[in-house]
C-alpha cells in the first residue's frame, strides 16, 4: 500500500477518536452500561491506532523535510544530518507502516475478555489424565507470569493423579485473545509412569478456551433457575460433609438457532462459601449459553478464513508435546523446537507470538491490506 492510500485509511480515525473520548465521559453513555462498554473498547483500540498514526505523519513530515534541506541547503554539516535523519526515517517506516495495517484491521470483539478454559483427558485412559493436569499446570505457570488471575471452577481428579476435566477462569488483559490460540486436540508422547516395558504411549487431552460472557452478553431469567445444594466431598478439614457449599443449577434454555429447549446442569463446589459458588455459577451458565449462541459465528469465522490458526475447532489436533525428543511441535503453523522442558514449565509465549503473526498475515492478505 502506497503513503498516499495508507493515509486515505487514516482520514477521520483521529475525529472519531476524539468524539468516542468525549461520549465515554457523557453521563447519559455511562448510565448505558452495554454502550459505555462498547465505547470504551472502541477508545481503547482506536487510542493505539491514532498514537500510531501520528508517529506515522511525524515520520513521513521527518522524511519530507530532511529531503527539501538536502536539496536547498548548502552546509554540508546540515546536509549530513538530514542525511541521517532520511536514512533513520525511511528504515523505520516499512515497519511502522505493518502496524498500522494490523491495526486498521477490526479486532475480534472477544479478544479483550476473560477466558474460561476447560481441559478433558482424551485418548489414553489414565495417562490422558495426566497429561490434562500437565496441560493446566502450564497454563497455571503461564498465566503468573502475565499477571492473570486463574481460578478453578470445577474439577474431576483422575485415578492416577490429574484431571479427567478441568474448568478454570483466567481474569486479565486480552485473556481470551491472548488463550484463544490454545483450543484443539494437545497430544504426547512418552513412556508413561505406569508403563512397565519402556514402551512410548500417544496420549491426548482437549483444550476449549471460550471467551467469558459479561452480564450483558446474555440474557438469563434468574427467576427460572432452580437451586439446589450440597456438601461438598473430598478433603478439606470440618467443613467437609456439615455444610451445604456446594451449588448445583438448573436453566431451561431454549436455543435460539435450533428452537429446541434443553436444560443445563452445573455445578460448582469452588469455595466453601455457598454465595460465591453461586456467583461462579452463573458466570460459568452465562458462558455456556454466549458460547452456543456464538457458534455461528465462529463457523462463519472458520469457513472464511480456511488456514486460520485460532477457529476454536476442539477436535483438531493443534500440538504434539515429544518427550523422548524433548520436542514442541505446532502443526498448524509448522512450529517445532526442543525446549519441551521449559514450554511445559509455561514458557508458551514464543509460540503464541507465531501463531499471532500467522493469523496477522492471513487478516492481511484477506483484507488486502
Amino acid at each position: 500500500m502506497s503513503d498516499n492510500s495508507l493515509l486515505s485509511r487514516l482520514d477521520g480515525i483521529e475525529a472519531r477518536f476524539e468524539e468516542v473520548s468525549t461520549l465515554v465521559t457523557d453521563p447519559e453513555v455511562i448510565a448505558d452500561m452495554k454502550r459505555y462498554v462498547k465505547l470504551t473498547k472502541e477508545y481503547k483500540e482506536l487510542e493505539k491506532l491514532v498514537e500510531t498514526t501520528r508517529k506515522y505523519r511525524d515520520m513521513l513530515g521527518n522524511i519530507d523535510e530532511a529531503r527539501q534541506i538536502l536539496e536547498t541547503e548548502n552546509d554540508s554539516e546540515m546536509k549530513a544530518m538530514a542525511r541521517e535523519q532520511l536514512d533513520s526515517a525511511t528504515a523505520a517506516l516499512p515497519e511502522l507502516e505493518e502496524q498500522i495495517k494490523i491495526l486498521l484491521i477490526p479486532a475480534d470483539p472477544e479478544d479483550s475478555k476473560n477466558a474460561i478454559v476447560e481441559i478433558r483427558g482424551g485418548t489414553g485412559g489414565d495417562e490422558a489424565a495426566i497429561f490434562a493436569g500437565d496441560l493446566f499446570k502450564m497454563y497455571t505457570r503461564y498465566c503468573e507470569s502475565k499477571g492473570w488471575t486463574v481460578a478453578v471452577t470445577s474439577f474431576n481428579e483422575g485415578t492416577a493423579g490429574g484431571y479427567k476435566e478441568i474448568v478454570f477462569a483466567v481474569s486479565g488483559d486480552n485473556v481470551y485473545g491472548t488463550l484463544k490460540y490454545e483450543s484443539g486436540v494437545h497430544r504426547v508422547q512418552r513412556v508413561p509412569a505406569t508403563e512397565t516395558q519402556g514402551r512410548v504411549h500417544t496420549s491426548a487431552a482437549t483444550v476449549a478456551v471460550l471467551p467469558e460472557a459479561e452480564e450483558f452478553d446474555v440474557e438469563i431469567n434468574e427467576g427460572e433457575i432452580k437451586w439446589d445444594t450440597f456438601r461438598s466431598g473430598g478433603a478439606g478439614g470440618q467443613n467437609v460433609n456439615k455444610v451445604e457449599s456446594g451449588v448445583r443449577l438448573r436453566y431451561m434454555w431454549k436455543n435460539p438457532v435450533t428452537g429446541t429447549t434443553e436444560e443445563i446442569l452445573i455445578e460448582c463446589t469452588e469455595t466453601r462459601d455457598q454465595p460465591k459458588n453461586k456467583e461462579r455459577a452463573l458466570s460459568r451458565l452465562r458462558t455456556f449459553i454466549y458460547d452456543r449462541e456464538h457458534q455461528k459465528y465462529m463457523d462463519d469465522i472458520a469457513s472464511r478464513r480456511k488456514t486460520m490458526v485460532s477457529t476454536g475447532d476442539r477436535s483438531a489436533k493443534i500440538r504434539t508435546y515429544n518427550y523422548p525428543q524433548g520436542r514442541i511441535t505446532d502443526h498448524r503453523i509448522n512450529y517445532t523446537i526442543y525446549n519441551l522442558q521449559a514450554f511445559v514449565d509455561g514458557d508458551i509465549q514464543d509460540c503464541i507470538d507465531q501463531l499471532i503473526i500467522a493469523e496477522n498475515a492471513e487478516k492481511l492478505k484477506e483484507a488486502q491490506l
